[in-house]
């Protein structure tokens, strides 16, 4: 039996009339990796969420702390970047955090930020963070699946066995 789709998705051209610097042409990939998994693929392969998440944050020039805020069956329903700070740090108020995953009614959560360094190596205050988070969200029912660092390559947390 041949199981090859007789009628395969046509794969979409994007054509631009100017030149793209590196952040509008990284910010572009990003919404378009965003819009496919929304909707309603699952994030249940750790190389795509590193790979949506590189798109993401990869070229800011700050640290961006972000979450990904998921339902029950791991589908996206809201990116954002909740926090801002300089070259080496970001403020986290679990707070936050917590509020937004109620707003969206998440039932869980994958944090990640950059490091503009380029090295993707944990800090021990990221791990602390992490677990401060995990335990607030733990109160209120919203699971913690992974808190990626990226930099010129991406770390896990759950693959490190962090969390």
């Amino acid at each position: 039996m041949h199981t090859d789709n007789p009628n395969p998705k046509p794969k979409k051209n994007y054509v631009t009339t100017r030149r793209l610097t590196e952040t509008e042409l990284f910010s572009r990939a990003s919404q378009l990796i965003e819009e496919r998994f929304q909707r309603g693929d699952a994030y249940c392969n750790p190389q795509n969420v590193k790979d949506f998440l590189q798109y993401k944050l990869a070229h800011q020039e700050r640290e961006v702390f972000s979450v990904m805020l998921l339902d029950s069956q791991h589908r996206m329903i809201e990116f954002r970047e909740l926090f801002q700070g300089t070259i080496n740090a970001a403020p986290v108020y679990a707070r936050e955090v917590v509020k937004a995953a109620l707003e969206t009614n998440a039932a869980a959560v994958i944090f990640s930020h950059n490091h503009p360094s380029g090295i993707p190596e944990p800090s021990e205050a990221d791990k602390r963070v992490t677990e401060r988070l995990k335990q607030a969200l733990e109160l209120v029912d919203i699971t913690v699946l992974d808190h990626i660092v990226v930099g010129e390559t991406t770390v896990s947390f759950a693959e490190r066995g962090l969390l």
